[in-house]
């Protein structure tokens, strides 16, 4: 626990590092106040019950004896004049604590939040599609909450009700020292012993929230986004029950957390006002005045009011620290990522990479995990600029994996990839990838409107409605978008939801159009539309083909009709290339696969 709180330490940034010390001044003069305020009640009391006694304590008998004689209503002015606004000062001394405490944590929590988001995204993709994303969102968004909750906030309470509490102890060590150590040493072991106790409970139940709230967020995506399959077979109880038990298991271990928190709070006051009443009627024991013992018994009593919650807050903070573990462990695992992509293309943003000849992938072979099964086996290609290229081939033989090889978003385990000659890295990727545009056949929609999900990426007041209009009509969705009451500016809903199939697919083929870049990949992005309507597509995208490379795998085998060369892949090999007719027409098992496909469209 201490090496990942250190580790956090060193994550937070020095600028909060810098306000966190501000922080720790700012605990220490509040601490100062409350000993103002604790001081201050020995003489508001001694004035209310014997003003006399005032020339008895050596710090206000010089004071008193240079103004002379006062009578007894000034001094209970004066006095309670003192003690109301030592009390205001230390009231607003800790709201302003707890303000600043709250408002710092909390800053904390969004910058963790944000370096993890920043570097999951500039993660490469092979990682991304290995990982799980509920994981991914929970680290994000719940465990960083947590942390906050459970790990930043209470430290720094930790830390200030540390110190408030030696502040009050060494007060009262003044006022009445064999009685403070004692009392103080008594509520220590005290707390001590239910830490000990407690540790391994809280650290359990740790471990289960932060397991169980990976798969709460699994669960709910499961659920949502098979929201089809599970309204067509009343489904619903299934996962409202599989929801259920695993919320419950989590709500469960996160009330164990806080129950343990807070008990012993009710123990230890009440323990608390009985060795009060035991003070003070030794103090009447020992003394006959009343009058002598009330001073000494209030500031007592006010100490101990400021003490107890104080030890409490110390200890309900060390118990979620505990308890939050498991979560600040998972964060820091997430934080350290390293940002490859980033650090290595910056010097990069300005240059470009040209392409006027051919892309050339020299002996490729890919797999995800080492030593495991290769998708992609040696493949041998040229592509040249201007061309357009079709890929076939049976599930599994490795053409969606190709495209991403292409695309740059996966690097070959062996082999490379060239374009005009010079190889695609690292360090001049992101280069390559400001040629291409990705069709894929399932289209993501923000919940924004028609134009901000064609020029995606693009600021509102940034984008190009030329372009946005050029490219909607190439991909022949611009007459459906104009016969809407807001046209461009209709918003789509999540991901698409008002949309037919069809129109997200054009819409996604617009997007594509509206980059301008001179290589367009096609991944089954005409499987929604008709026949009519993916005809058109095509001719529009061919009109403007000039210089444009396309590649496509296709749904309809005849989508492949006006491809200059098209490849075969099977097994992740290169298995056949030759044209449309040599590879589709003069097969008769694509030819009755492209009649099959066409009839069940």
């Amino acid at each position: 626990m201490k090496t990942d709180i250190s580790l956090l330490w060193l994550k937070v940034g020095e600028i909060r590092q810098r306000q966190l010390l501000y922080l720790f001044i700012l605990t220490v003069l509040s601490s100062f106040a409350e000993i103002l305020s604790i001081g201050a009640i020995i003489p508001f009391l001694a004035v209310l019950s014997a003003p006399e006694q005032l020339y008895e304590y050596p710090v206000l008998s010089p004071i008193l004896n240079f103004f002379g004689e006062i009578n007894n209503e000034k001094f209970l002015l004066i006095f309670t004049l003192i003690f109301i606004l030592s009390v205001l000062i230390s009231g607003v001394m800790r709201l302003f604590l707890l303000w600043s405490q709250t408002r710092l944590s909390f800053a904390i929590g969004a910058d963790l939040s944000n370096e993890i988001y920043k570097k999951t995204l500039h993660q490469s993709y092979k990682q991304l599609v290995l990982k799980n994303s509920s994981e991914v969102i929970a680290s994000v968004s719940q465990k960083t909450n947590e942390v906050v909750h459970l790990v930043i906030l209470p430290i720094l309470v930790a830390l200030s009700s540390a110190i408030l509490i030696l502040a009050i102890l060494i007060t009262l060590l003044f006022i009445e020292p064999i009685v403070s150590i004692s009392v103080f040493i008594g509520f220590g072991l005290i707390y001590l012993a239910i830490i000990m106790f407690s540790k391994k409970m809280v650290q359990r139940d740790s471990k289960i929230a932060t397991f169980e709230q990976g798969k709460l967020i699994k669960s709910l995506q499961e659920g949502m986004g098979g929201i089809r399959d599970i309204l067509i077979n009343h489904n619903q109880e299934i996962y409202c029950e599989k929801f259920r038990k695993i919320d419950c298991r989590l709500r469960r271990a996160r009330a164990n957390v806080q129950i343990i928190s807070g008990s012993p709070r009710f123990i230890i006051e009440a323990i608390g006002m009985i060795l009060i009443a035991i003070f003070a009627f030794s103090l009447l024991d020992e003394s006959d005045s009343l009058s002598s013992s009330i001073p000494v018994l209030g500031a007592m009593a006010f100490g101990a009011q400021r003490l107890l919650p104080a030890l409490q807050q110390l200890y309900a903070s060390l118990t979620l620290v505990n308890g939050g573990h498991a979560q600040l462990h998972d964060v820091l695992t997430a934080l350290n990522q390293s940002m490859p992509d980033a650090i290595r293309q910056i010097d990069n943003e300005k240059k470009q990479m040209e392409f006027n000849n051919d892309i050339v992938l020299d002996g490729v072979s890919f797999n995800y995990i080492d030593e495991g099964h290769k998708i992609l086996r040696k493949i041998e290609l040229k592509i040249k600029k201007g061309s357009c290229i079709g890929l076939i081939g049976t599930t599994g033989s490795g053409k969606s994996t190709l495209i991403d090889i292409i695309m740059g978003l996966l690097e070959p385990t062996s082999g490379s990839i060239r374009i005009d000659g010079y190889e695609v890295n690292r360090d001049n990727k992101k280069m390559w990838q400001r040629h291409v545009s990705h069709v894929p056949q399932s289209i993501f929609l923000m919940d924004s409107t028609i134009k901000e999900n064609i020029a995606v990426g693009v600021e509102i007041e940034n984008i190009d409605m030329n372009r946005v209009y050029y490219a909607a009509k190439k991909a022949q969705i611009h007459e459906t978008v104009e016969s809407l009451d807001l046209k461009y500016d209709t918003v789509v809903g999540e991901n698409g939801v008002t949309l037919s199939g069809g129109q997200r697919q054009r819409i996604g083929i617009a997007r594509a159009l509206y980059r301008e870049a001179d290589v367009i990949i096609f991944d089954e992005a005409t499987s929604a539309l008709d026949t009519e309507t993916e005809n058109n597509v095509m001719e529009s995208i061919g009109s403007i083909q000039n210089d444009i490379t396309i590649i496509i795998i296709a749904h309809r085998l005849t989508t492949l009709s006006k491809c200059s060369q098209v490849i075969r892949l099977e097994g992740g090999k290169v298995a056949q290339i030759g044209t449309y007719n040599e590879i589709i027409v003069k097969n008769k098992n694509y030819s009755n696969s492209a009649l099959s496909s066409e009839s069940s469209k």
